[in-house]
């Protein structure tokens, strides 16, 4: 059922395979109808293609449009137009009803049955007459619909809406235009797919939509032309079909019951921005005729394929949700500095990095570093890492943080050597600011017995010692977060038990109401009037303790279902008095313990605040609600937000990921901080030098926390100075371990071989030098760009 692009080239695949397959397909529309105007194709697609079928890939090939370069335009408010191109990108798009003409007719060639304008019979009936049923039949699928409670499909609409048109205006490459109109930003997606057209796709917010008038204009074409006629410059806007809809994003949980499958867009759908759904479409068709090819039986077959492409698939969805996000919030950096809101724009999935484009566009790349150096104020271009930056008054030498992590190391809340061993040794390891582990208020607020504290001056003089050491062997900053474990205290050590309450020896919890973190977790006691007195005491007093140990930083720990968390989430918080219900009520004691911790702390000493951007939970604080308690704290003084999230309850379901975290960031930066001068430090699967410098250009972060990584490599940031070729002030090396910079002898050769030396000082080109595996590439060809 489909005769798309994936039905017709799955029929083609599986004649080629067999030509004693009997393959009937129904397609209700005509031969010629179709929606929209190119599609686009990666390198790694058509390979498959022509791997499988050469005569297919052949007849396309004739009919592509290539190119390798993405051009955007950004026009502000006042008319001020940016233009920046990256290249080394490498497209080939062509015409939807070229490619459909070509697949219907080596279908036909090869014996396919096809029924054009032709509703299909009922799928009982199909399941009852085939031995396969192939749903390729869309977004709408009648077949998914019919089946759902055995596909379990999940469809997700969007807040943006779009329209797809076409041009005669033929562009040079891949072109965003990102316009900021009197009703909101609005924004084109384009690509040449002929040599006598372009697709044409006008995306924006449905409140900006609404705003301009488009919901209602009598005529779209003219007022589209009106809106982008600099864009245009004066050719026409075609249509086929062309009308507004919001994006839905497919989900499903099985792909295949029984003899029927799902295909294509029945299946799954990405975002436009990142993927050609007609891309994928033909993907999977490729692997469902292989599998039905490999394996003798139908069930088999069929689990194979979901096997091999729903991870896929998934992947491809998770960068696409991330795109479409950021478009849909795309009126959120609309007063970004023009290079960096390109580079915000450009990497918007997290899979392309600051290191992918400067291999396919080094002079970009280049550009993209001396912004963000001009923005900063710096006098040196250099990593974006080891740019400096300053927390309230506190000055770092760069923008790389040790993470707080439980370490369950201490006696009695006494830190000792163990602390001094690993918070030294990421000073030493060149982070610009080391954090201490949550560091308890009172006895009552530990989370387990290894859990550190600064209720008392033996605590107080053992953090001396490790403020000591850092400030003497280093040039790294360090901090302290303090915080309260609540309802999660009295808990085993992590590879005890993580959560589960002592076997004996526990101590009274409390939280903002009596409801368990999880099943066998502890009930806590409803924290009274006179409970939230003696908690804001003991922040107080461990605060000013961290003064006196030698802090440069104090952090107020309200994120992870902790006490300060636990009263910000409706998870946690059914108070019904001023401390609960709206999220005015229940920031009131967070920021009392906050207001109380500021005011004990000399001005000198920036205080900060860690929060968790989601409880992951349906009815639980959203990023939403994270702006507003982040403008809360940072309106009550706090100097940089840490954007973690999650933690309030076992139930939770994280969508973890690479960088997974840091849209959270994002959004704070630009909503919140960055407007009244605040920091925010990003945290949460961040792992490489690259993925760092990638947060950091696009403006997502100040500065990036990393946790695992430095328990990893604890001089991850030296070594990620030395991979980058970078040896200054920011990435200082302890004098005794100076000889650490140079590279061992195992280390892959720098020399640039002969004939490319000479190629270099003698011709006026310039020639790129890059190694895979240690070994240089020889060819100019390999090296270009």
């Amino acid at each position: 059922m489909g005769g798309g692009p994936g039905g017709l080239y799955f029929a083609t695949l599986m004649k080629s395979l067999d030509p004693g397959h009997e393959i009937t397909l129904w397609e209700r529309n005509a031969p010629d109808d179709t929606f929209g105007f190119g599609v686009v194709f990666s390198d790694e697609t058509l390979g498959s293609i022509e791997g499988a079928d050469q005569v297919v890939h052949d007849r396309m090939e004739q009919r592509f449009a290539r190119w390798t370069d993405i051009d955007v335009t950004v026009t502000d408010r006042e008319g001020r137009r940016d233009s920046f191109t990256v290249g080394g990108q490498g497209f080939a798009a062509m015409g939807r009803k070229e490619l459909l003409q070509i697949l219907q007719q080596r279908a036909v060639e090869l014996g396919v049955t096809i029924h054009f304008r032709t509703e299909a019979p009922d799928p009982d009936e199909l399941r009852a007459a085939y031995d396969l049923v192939l749903a390729a039949d869309g977004v709408h699928s009648r077949i998914r619909t019919k089946y759902a409670d055995r596909f379990g499909p999940s469809l997700d609409h969007r807040k943006n809406t779009y329209i797809w048109f076409g041009t005669d205006l033929v562009f040079e490459a891949f072109q965003f235009f990102v316009k900021q109109t009197r009703w909101g930003t609005m924004q084109i997606h384009g690509y040449p797919y002929s040599e006598r057209g372009s697709t044409f796709i006008v995306e924006m917010h449905e409140d900006v939509w609404r705003r301009a008038g488009l919901d209602g204009a009598e005529s779209q074409v003219d007022r589209i032309a009106e809106i982008f006629a600099d864009e245009l410059r004066g050719h026409a806007i075609l249509t086929n079909s062309s009308r507004w809809t919001s994006f839905q994003t497919v989900r499903n949980e099985h792909w295949h019951d029984g003899n029927v499958v799902l295909l294509g867009d029945a299946a799954h759908t990405a975002h436009f921005s990142i993927g050609s759904g007609t891309k994928l479409a033909m993907e999977d068709a490729l692997a469902l005729a292989a599998c039905l090819h490999e394996h003798a039986g139908l069930d088999e077959a069929l689990e194979a394929y979901q096997s091999e492409r729903k991870p896929v698939v998934e992947s491809t969805q998770r960068a696409a949700q991330a795109s479409l996000e950021w478009f849909e919030n795309i009126g959120m950096y609309a007063d970004q500095e023009p290079a960096q809101f390109v580079f915000n724009l450009l990497t918007r999935s997290r899979r392309i990095t600051f290191a992918n484009l400067e291999e396919r566009d080094a002079d970009f790349a280049a550009r993209m570093e001396a912004e963000f150096a001009r923005h900063q104020g710096a006098g040196e271009v250099r990593p974006a890492m080891f740019q400096p930056v300053r927390i309230g008054e506190l000055d770092l030498k760069n923008r790389v943080m040790l993470s707080p992590m439980d370490m369950y190391a201490a006696t009695d809340g006494v830190p000792d050597e163990f602390h001094l061993v690993h918070l030294g040794s990421k000073a030493l390891g060149g982070a610009g600011l080391v954090m201490t582990e949550m560091t308890c208020v009172s006895p009552e607020g530990r989370i387990t017995p290894g859990c550190p504290g600064l209720w008392n001056d033996e605590q107080r003089d053992a953090w001396r010692t490790v403020t000591d050491f850092v400030h003497a062997r280093s040039t790294a900053k360090i901090g302290v977060q303090l915080g309260h474990s609540g309802r999660k205290g009295s808990t085993r050590l992590m590879w005890e038990g993580m959560d589960e309450p002592l076997t004996s020896g526990n101590w009274e919890v409390i939280g903002p109401s009596p409801l368990p973190y999880g099943d066998g977790c502890h009930v806590p006691r409803e924290a009274t009037r006179a409970d939230l007195d003696q908690v804001v005491a003991d922040f107080v007093a461990a605060a000013r303790r961290a003064v006196d140990a030698g802090f440069d930083l104090v952090e107020v720990h309200a994120a992870h279902g902790y006490l300060l968390s636990s009263f910000l989430s409706p998870i946690a918080n059914h108070r019904d008095d001023d401390y609960g219900g709206p999220l005015d009520n229940r920031l009131r004691f967070p920021l009392e313990v906050f207001d109380a911790v500021r005011a004990a702390v000399p001005s000198r000493i920036p205080v900060t605040v860690r929060i968790s951007a989601t409880d992951w939970m349906p009815d639980g604080n959203t990023d939403d609600d994270a702006v507003e308690i982040a403008r809360a704290f940072v309106g009550h003084g706090a100097a940089a937000v840490d954007v973690s999230s999650g933690q309030v309850s076992k139930d939770e379901k994280p969508d973890f990921g690479r960088s997974y975290q840091t849209p959270f960031a994002d959004k704070i930066r630009h909503l919140v901080a960055e407007p009244a001068g605040a920091k925010v430090i990003a945290v949460g699967a961040i792992s490489s030098y690259d993925d760092v410098n990638s947060i950091l250009l696009a403006g997502r972060a100040d500065l990036c926390a990393l946790g695992r990584t430095h328990l990893f490599d604890p001089s991850w940031t030296l070594h990620a100075a030395a991979e980058q070729d970078y040896h200054g002030e920011a990435a200082d090396w302890p004098v005794s371990w100076a000889a650490g910079q140079r590279k061992p002898p195992t280390a892959r050769s720098d020399k640039i071989p002969p004939r490319l030396q000479l190629l270099r000082d003698g011709a006026p080109e310039q020639v790129h030098v890059r190694w895979v595996r240690g070994e240089p590439r020889e060819s100019p060809a390999e090296c270009r760009g």
